[in-house]
């Protein structure tokens, strides 16, 4: 079978698998009692197993294998769930992600399993002797009443469809010796039985039964409403099924044994009393049953899978309409048609909302971004020993895929950053009176059109005296800068106050790589802190980079065009108002003090001897500027295009 098609959809689904499992096993971490999280991550590995074995992973679908049985050791009770286990747990996911890695790039999986299958053997291994009871369950001695061993979760499930009036059977069913597909045939008396209610168990357990290794026969434990009568009427009636023989189970009589080893057969996040009374509920109400089907059949089709470049492709045509629409309204400017105003109108509009739809299918939640970090905090918080509370809020806010897709890395040294310097020792904060569990925040919203992500922790804050020492040392004169202007120097390329190099941080790269990625982006990064209190630094992005509002302006003879997002007010030029402040110029505004750039001066151009002159007063980041500028020539939709490697250096322009 040629399984290279699938491969694509392959690498996708396992990667969110993965996710999915490091979040549900974090959760698990913090509540170890939670046993919908538990067959949550079950389901999860065994899909993720599947799929391994069906593409021809083997040492994926092996791993995987094997962590399934340490989650079938949580979920018989044989192993509490301990911040080691988890540890080996996240270790096994690090690793199958690493072999999906190493299959994405050259389809081999050249990653080494042996030392992670040691450890999840080393947790196993007190199963073992378990294991070895197991050809005792098929005991022909044994009497054909309960064969099937019960723990304590499957009690728990029989207790509770008792109490509310369900029937709980045990059901010996004997295939044909002349059936050929024993699994087809089993997964048909399964359907059959899920249709009137809910098995529980069977023996032997799911796997082997899917892959034929048992003989003619198997036992399952069943909850339905149905009586034994009607149940021996449906199943005789499938065909190669010789034999049924079923029992109805009292408590009283069941053999229980905590040491089970046969595998539940489904294991679903609702719990299976859950799971039969909305069954009750489908077959009362016929009608709502045909409403549920009708609607989740519709949802079958509701998303499809684009290829990221035919978005880039759609989005660059959407964007050559655009400057060919601006181009046709300033002809129809020169020409005054009246019918060709009209069309151009409509053309106007329909390209917008064509714009505005490709805009919004461009666009992904933080969310995708945001979720990998809280299992990066708990291994922090074990690696450096620190308590830490981790709080996510806004990870709904969206923004540009392009901007996505780079944002996460400085992200990580900011939260990586806040971990290691920013939140002090246990001890620190006891002796400073604050709770001895640390604060990180992860915070964004939209404001405008920017996007906010704040980066906040509760820890020592930035020493301003620290920074300004090691800035003296380095040679940068710190005179008549603001507290706030301090801090911002550790954004400068090689800057580090930590004397001590850790694995975590301080090597005197990050903050700089953070600025350098943000500016990439159009965006702006600023730190404000309070020492003892804690730090934030506050990253603002365009929420989207390819289509934006601008001003355009005159500089003598060129043109150039500022983004809408920036701008904050146009104030006519007045010379009286401009001032010299540490040998550069200043504008008074409003009992402000603004620094004025003069466009001309700083692109080499001409500068205007005569006439008006306009001032553009613009917010970058926590930074006020005035810009000097000729002439303005109106607002405008402008498409903007990458100025390629040759001017990427280039500080004062962010595309053409």
């Amino acid at each position: 079978m040629d399984v290279s098609q699938y491969m694509s959809m392959f690498l996708e689904e396992s990667l969110d698998n993965l996710q999915n499992l490091n979040e549900s096993l974090l959760q698990l971490e913090q509540n170890p009692e939670d046993i919908v999280k538990l067959n949550e991550i079950f389901r999860a590995a065994h899909t993720l197993k599947g799929m391994a074995a069906t593409m021809g992973y083997s040492s994926m679908a092996e791993l995987t294998h094997k962590m399934e049985d340490v989650l079938s050791s949580f979920r018989e009770g044989e192993l509490k769930v301990t911040q080691e286990v988890v540890t080996v747990l996240f270790d096994c996911l690090d690793t199958l992600e690493r072999i999906l890695r190493s299959i994405e790039e050259d389809n081999s999986e050249s990653v080494d399993i042996q030392e992670i299958m040691s450890s999840l053997e080393n947790i196993t291994s007190k199963d073992i002797n378990a294991k070895e009871d197991e050809g005792c369950l098929n005991n022909e001695e044994e009497s054909s009443y309960n064969k099937v061993y019960m723990n304590e979760y499957d009690l728990n499930i029989i207790k509770q469809a008792k109490d509310k009036g369900y029937n709980t059977y045990e059901i010996n069913i004997v295939l044909s010796e002349n059936t050929l597909l024993k699994s087809a045939r089993a997964f048909l008396v399964f359907k059959s039985l899920e249709e009137q209610g809910e098995i529980i168990k069977s023996l032997p357990g799911a796997e082997d039964i899917e892959n034929e290794n048992f003989e003619f026969d198997f036992t399952l434990v069943y909850i339905t409403n149905s009586s034994e009568k009607e149940l021996i009427n449906m199943l005789t009636n499938i065909s190669e099924v010789d034999k049924v023989s079923i029992i109805s189970i009292e408590l009283n009589n069941v053999k229980q044994n905590k040491k089970s080893i046969t595998e539940q057969f489904e294991c679903e996040a609702s719990s299976p009393i859950e799971r039969m009374e909305s069954k009750d509920i489908d077959i009362k109400g016929e009608a709502a049953k045909k409403h549920v089907s009708a609607r989740e059949g519709k949802k079958v089709h509701q998303s499809v899978r684009v290829d990221l470049e035919r978005l880039d492709m759609l989005m660059n045509m959407v964007s050559e309409l655009v400057i060919h629409r601006t181009r046709m309204e300033q002809l129809g400017l020169t020409y005054k048609s009246p019918e060709m105003n009209e069309t151009l109108e409509q053309v106007a509009r329909t390209t917008s909302d064509l714009q505005d739809l490709v805009m919004k299918i461009r666009m992904l939640p933080l969310e995708v971004v945001f979720n990998r970090f809280p299992r990066m905090i708990r291994d922090l918080s074990v690696e450096l020993n620190k308590e830490m509370d981790f709080i996510i809020e806004g990870q709904d806010t969206e923004l540009d895929r392009t901007v996505i897709d780079e944002i996460g890395e400085p992200l990580i040294h900011l939260l990586r950053n806040a971990a290691d310097h920013g939140i002090e020792s246990r001890e620190a904060r006891i002796a400073a009176g604050k709770n001895p569990v640390g604060k990180i925040k992860l915070v964004s919203y939209q404001e405008g059109t920017k996007a906010v992500i704040r980066v906040e922790d509760d820890g020592a804050g930035i020493d301003v005296e620290k920074v300004r020492q090691k800035a003296e040392r380095i040679g940068i004169s710190t005179d008549g800068m603001s507290p706030s202007d301090i801090r911002n120097l550790i954004f400068m390329e090689g800057f580090s106050t930590n004397e001590k190099v850790t694995d975590v941080s301080g090597r005197g790269v990050g903050m700089d790589v953070v600025k350098t990625k943000i500016s990439s982006l159009g965006g702006t990064v600023d730190v404000i802190s309070d020492m003892g209190k804690g730090s934030a630094f506050i990253i603002k992005l365009p929420l989207t980079l390819q289509i934006i509002q601008a001003l355009l302006v005159k500089v003598h003879t060129e043109t150039f065009a500022i983004s809408l997002g920036y701008i904050d007010r146009v104030i006519d030029y007045k010379k009286e108002n401009v001032k010299k402040s540490n040998g550069k110029e200043v504008l008074l505004y409003r009992d402000t003090v603004i620094p004025l750039v003069r466009v001309n001066e700083r692109l080499g151009l001409e500068g205007k001897t005569e006439g008006k002159q306009f001032v553009i007063i613009v917010n970058v980041g926590e930074k006020t500027v005035g810009v000097l500028v000729d002439s303005l020539q109106g607002q405008q939709e402008i498409v903007i295009k990458p100025l390629g490697k040759t001017l990427q250096s280039v500080k004062e322009y962010i595309g053409a």
